[in-house]
């Protein structure tokens, strides 16, 4: 018989939530086996009863957010534009990755991978900007030469969440590919596209007898050797977004050869050694034994049951449940995503992966570790007994040799930027966006001006796997002229207006403006009735890392981040931005008076000028041109 894993470790009031949870799993279970029997009209005649719900029981001002102004265009591939009430509807819709890159009219490939232990991964490509379809890229003499870029998705995700996005010009692979990259993006075994082994039947629990050691020694590495083969290209670069991220710490640090094959590694919400939960009795018992997940949930996928209720649950309700959920696991509000962008894109949000992945996480995050998944159930008696005779193994990221550049969000509850920068390689960059949320590095409002020139500026600097001190100062250059870019903000009013439902919301911090979305035009901003704010200078502040000599690194580790300077350049903060984000992981900011050292000017701005090919000192901005490897210069070897 096993061990009971949670005894002698919990509390009354976690017990309390033990039980709790297994009824809630139990009642979820037996609504899932009577949905399964019942016929289909009748599903239909639930989801119609939680729109007629939803209809009576929400504000008009709701309602309005949720379906766009008729004139909408989504611009397709399919002999003509088609007008659509709904803008989200298409996107919801989409059945999969190929459908919804075919609705902005680009052809996508679908590859198959097979891992070392037989597991079957679906990876998809996009390689052609619109009207490239009949010719050759990365094949031949005669075929166009361009660099590769790999993009991988977070935890219950798939390829899916980086291109179910309601504006073109959002979407990261997209952009990618209109600058002239090879774009391929990865899954993880289990999911929609990879829920396949040479070895196993999914319905077998061996199946699902993975984590992210796995994902770490089989998945990553095997994707990239099968799409360099494919691309006869020498390296790629790789853009991670959440456990993306993890998963190429874990891969680089345990593949040294495979550092000599990745030009950078891009880290979107970085996941590495997360705090916790945020709500407080969930944490508690999760850190006590990540093993009563398995009780929970079983030995095969975690939360199979997710697409059953997006069947029968009008998409308003679908997405207010997953919000609830977010919020209530990891206090995430998604103030930064509008709704119309939840509507499309929370239908694609999950997919299938093993309990033991998401035990994984837990077990870091009990241990304060980023290491290997425990085998071993630990025993009843005081962990202090035994802990000092075992020890799982870590991940050794401090061994990575690939330049490392992260971009995480301020007000984002499972980045602890410092312990993470601890635990990597000297020549780490960090960028902090003040005001950003997990989710929102996909799908926030300005992600495409916030975030996407960070990611441009590394590919563009770091072109092959040299990894020189010529690349290393580009990228320096690239970097500083982007947040220099944002220096100067326009007067941020005390109003701002919905884009989604025309409303005015009250923002008394700039903290809580940024958070709201900016209307185009700036002139319509209504303003309260005692005027504008005062005109302040967005300031980020490097600190630097002494934790390895100058000399060991091609740069000196540096990590940015935001702050409101007054005008005046004294360095004081104002009490309502300390009021307004001191919950947030990573925003406390010393100033040493008006000695104030390695100050770049703001990133919470669009880089336009960057983007645009603009000149800043010796370097030129990006072109549409970038991506193809004839196309810029590479560091002298």
């Amino acid at each position: 018989m096993a061990p009971i894993p949670f005894l002698g470790r919990l509390n009354l009031a976690e017990y309390a939530a033990l039980v709790g949870s297994f009824i809630i799993v139990g009642l979820e279970a037996f609504i899932r086996i009577l949905t399964l029997a019942l016929p289909a009209p009748l599903i239909s005649l639930f989801y119609r009863a939680s729109r007629r719900l939803f209809n009576r029981f929400t504000s008009p001002a709701s309602k309005k957010a949720v379906t766009k102004k008729k004139g909408e265009i989504i611009s397709s591939k399919m002999h003509h534009n088609l007008t659509f009430q709904d803008v989200s509807s298409p996107i919801r819709d989409a059945s999969d990755f190929v459908d919804l890159c075919r609705l902005y009219g680009y052809y996508a490939e679908e590859h198959v991978v097979q891992t070392g232990d037989g597991y079957l991964l679906g990876v998809h490509r996009l390689a052609w900007r619109k009207g490239e379809e009949d010719q050759k890229v990365n094949q031949g003499k005669s075929g166009i030469k361009k660099n590769v870029v790999y993009l991988h998705h977070g935890l219950l995700m798939n390829s899916e969440v980086w291109v179910c996005l309601t504006d073109e010009k959002r979407c990261l692979p997209f952009k990618l590919v209109e600058k002239g990259y090879d774009v391929w993006l990865g899954n993880n075994r289990g999911n929609k596209y990879s829920k396949k082994s040479v070895n196993h039947s999914p319905n077998d629990i061996p199946f699902w007898d993975f984590s992210m050691d796995e994902f770490a020694f089989h998945d990553i590495p095997d994707t990239i050797q099968y799409i360099l083969e494919t691309t006869a290209a020498p390296s790629l670069s790789y853009i991670g977004f959440s456990q993306g991220t993890a998963q190429a710490f874990a891969t680089l640090a345990v593949h040294p050869k495979l550092n000599d094959q990745v030009n950078v590694f891009i880290a979107l919400a970085p996941a590495m050694s997360p705090a916790g939960l945020s709500n407080g009795m969930v944490d508690a018992l999760i850190k006590a034994s990540p093993q009563v997940l398995f009780l929970l949930f079983g030995r095969r996928s975690i939360l199979s049951s997710a697409n059953m209720w997006q069947s029968i649950l009008y998409p308003p309700i679908f997405v207010r449940a997953i919000d609830m959920g977010l919020s209530f696991l990891f206090g995430w509000h998604a103030r930064n995503i509008s709704t119309s962008q939840k509507l499309a894109a929370y239908p694609h949000l999950y997919s299938f992966t093993s309990t033991k992945s998401v035990v994984h996480w837990f077990q870091i995050i009990r241990t304060k570790s980023f290491q290997m998944y425990d085998d071993d159930v630990q025993p009843v008696l005081s962990l202090g007994s035994t802990s000092k005779y075992t020890k799982v193994a870590k991940f050794p990221t401090r061994n990575i040799k690939t330049p490392v550049v992260l971009v995480y969000g301020g007000s984002d509850s499972l980045v602890d930027i410092d312990i993470m920068m601890k635990e990597l390689p000297a020549h780490t960059i960090a960028t902090e966006i003040p005001h950003y949320e997990h989710l929102d590095f996909l799908w926030a409002r300005e992600v495409d001006t916030l975030v996407f020139p960070h990611v441009f500026d590394a590919l563009e600097s770091f072109v092959d796997a040299e990894h020189s001190k010529e690349e290393y100062d580009r990228y320096r250059s690239a970097r500083h002229a982007s947040l220099g870019a944002g220096a100067i903000l326009p007067t941020i009013p005390l109003t701002y207006i919905s884009e989604d439902d025309g409303s005015q919301t009250m923002s008394s911090s700039y903290a809580d403006s940024a958070a709201l979305p900016p209307v185009r035009d700036t002139g319509a901003l209504a303003t309260a009735s005692n005027g504008q704010q005062s005109l302040r200078k967005r300031a980020r502040v490097q600190q630097e890392y002494d934790d390895s000599s100058e000399s060991s690194s091609p740069i000196t580790p540096t990590r940015t981040r935001a702050g409101v300077v007054d005008s005046n350049g004294n360095g004081n903060i104002t009490n309502k931005l300390r009021a307004a984000r001191s919950g947030s992981i990573g925003s406390n900011i010393s100033f040493e008076g008006k000695g104030l050292k390695g100050i770049s000017l703001g990133a919470g701005r669009a880089v336009s000028g960057v983007v645009k090919g603009e000149t800043v000192g010796n370097m030129v901005g990006s072109d549409d041109n970038t991506g193809s490897s004839g196309g810029k210069k590479k560091a002298k070897r």
